[in-house]
């Protein structure tokens, strides 16, 4: 069962400095439909303003992926971590106990695009944690890379949770295919370009919720960006 999230059906809040699509129910946007897959609970699309970010606030207890489009994001945090992400890095970070952080954007001219994806750990209160790493594009150029798991295989990020996270760049005509093992579930987001997933059709910020599947056929209308979960 494969079922089609819209990029034009999601939330939308813009708050001028801030123009963000909720795939799932989120702060003022709130959809008893849509409020998570498996461990995935939220898949923000953001696109922030030069000069504008997210002041300093708290997290606990929430496994927060950042992958950057376009554009550079300044990230700070209690554990006293500062790094700038720039298209194609990848940021996770474990809140565990708690945290602090901020996030900014650094340009006085370009805005940033980007998506915030927050997964729920498999235990809570753990200590807290932060990592950051660009993943070589060639890996991924029309075939599926590692970027996160639990057991930071092949030298993805470490997730605390039972999920597998790929990335991919897939070129016009072409397609991967992924095996789903028995009682494991998927969801697909598409970053940009068209894909064909299973002979249907998801456009640019479309997503998609799979279950009781055995196999994924993923093959690019246009050029594409895809991001994979693996999830229990």
């Amino acid at each position: 069962m494969i079922q089609i999230r819209k990029s034009s059906d999601r939330g939308h809040a813009d708050h001028g400095w801030l123009d963000t699509y909720h795939t799932f129910s989120f702060s003022t946007y709130q959809d008893t439909e849509h409020v998570r897959f498996r461990s995935l609970r939220v898949m923000n699309e953001d696109r922030i303003a030069p000069g504008q970010g997210f002041g300093t606030h708290p997290h606990r207890d929430m496994e927060i992926v950042t992958y950057v489009l376009e554009g550079a994001l300044e990230h700070k945090d209690s554990m006293g971590n500062g790094e700038v992400l720039t298209p194609g890095e990848f940021q996770r970070m474990s809140a565990g106990t708690g945290i602090t952080h901020s996030e900014f954007n650094p340009s006085a001219t370009e805005p940033v695009h980007l998506y915030q994806i927050w997964l729920f750990p498999e235990t809570k209160g753990i200590e807290p944690s932060y990592e950051q790493k660009r993943f070589a594009e060639l890996v991924r150029h029309n075939q599926l890379q590692l970027v996160a798991s639990r057991d930071a295989a092949n030298g993805s990020l470490l997730i605390h949770q039972d999920v597998r996270i790929f990335l991919a760049n897939i070129d016009t005509s072409q397609q991967i295919e992924y095996a789903i093992a028995e009682g494991r579930h998927a969801w697909l987001q598409v970053l940009r370009g068209s894909v064909m997933l299973n002979n249907q059709t998801l456009e640019t910020s479309d997503g998609a919720a799979v279950s009781e599947e055995t196999s994924l056929v993923i093959q690019a209308i246009t050029d594409a960006e895809i991001m994979l979960f693996d999830l229990a």
